[in-house]
């Protein structure tokens, strides 16, 4: 391990890493809003962050010095991967910023015919940067894990299927992957109380991704909403 991704594992190691991202037609995308929320999660104690495009990580290394988890969305009919799906993808993150980058690291077909072990390999060795894999499965990680994946994320469990994610995280991928990997595994996916980031931490999780449930005041804001629904 390099003296710097020494330096990023101590600093991400049992911390809240706080997704920033906003989609096209969100009122929050825009990099500079993208930007002061990230500065927001920070002064709040969150170790590191998440971000997609190169446009939001480049505005937002600017004025953070926490690890930036970087990956980049592309969606194409002709794959359902569309996290961080190629190399260019990969490079265009790295370029802008991103300290490590995180992919879909799945067994579905990527873009292209890009293979997943070329595209570990290369951003380890070309661009010099660690490789966080999504992952749906235990396989899933065990197999990116071998391929030389610094980190492994439960990003994906639930969203590979046909069907309605959980409601709740997966507390038991979490929990399995801890068990066979000696890569540390990252807790994401549907987290949204303090409760729920504690008892990935306590299953064995390195570090705990919260998004929605705490940078989109849209989706708050319904959720508010719908409970004042009903009262007679």
């Amino acid at each position: 391990m390099s003296t710097v991704g020494a330096a990023w594992r101590k600093r991400l190691a049992g911390g809240l890493v706080v997704s920033c991202q906003a989609r096209e037609g969100h009122p929050l995308h825009d990099p500079v809003v993208i930007a002061a929320i990230a500065r927001a999660a920070t002064m709040g104690g969150a170790a590191g962050l998440r971000l997609n495009g190169e446009d939001d990580i480049r505005e937002v290394r600017r004025t953070v010095d926490v690890p930036i988890i970087g990956i980049r969305k592309v969606w194409t009919p002709e794959s359902p991967v569309y996290i961080t799906p190629t190399f260019a993808d990969a490079q265009a993150v790295a370029d802008a910023g991103a300290d490590i980058i995180a992919l879909d690291a799945t067994s579905r077909p990527r873009r292209g015919g890009e293979r997943l072990d070329g595209l570990i390999l290369k951003i380890k060795n070309v661009l010099g940067r660690w490789v966080m894999a999504d992952v749906a499965t235990v396989e899933e990680g065990m197999h990116a894990a071998a391929l030389g994946a610094d980190l492994v994320a439960t990003t994906l469990s639930g969203y590979t299927d046909a069907g309605p994610a959980p409601e709740d995280p997966d507390l038991d991928l979490v929990r399995r992957l801890c068990g066979v990997l000696r890569v540390p595994v990252v807790a994401e996916g549907r987290y949204r109380t303090p409760a729920q980031v504690r008892a990935a931490l306590r299953t064995g999780a390195f570090a705990v991704v919260v998004g929605r449930a705490i940078t989109d005041p849209l989706m708050l804001t319904k959720v508010f909403v719908e409970g004042t629904k009903g009262i007679p």
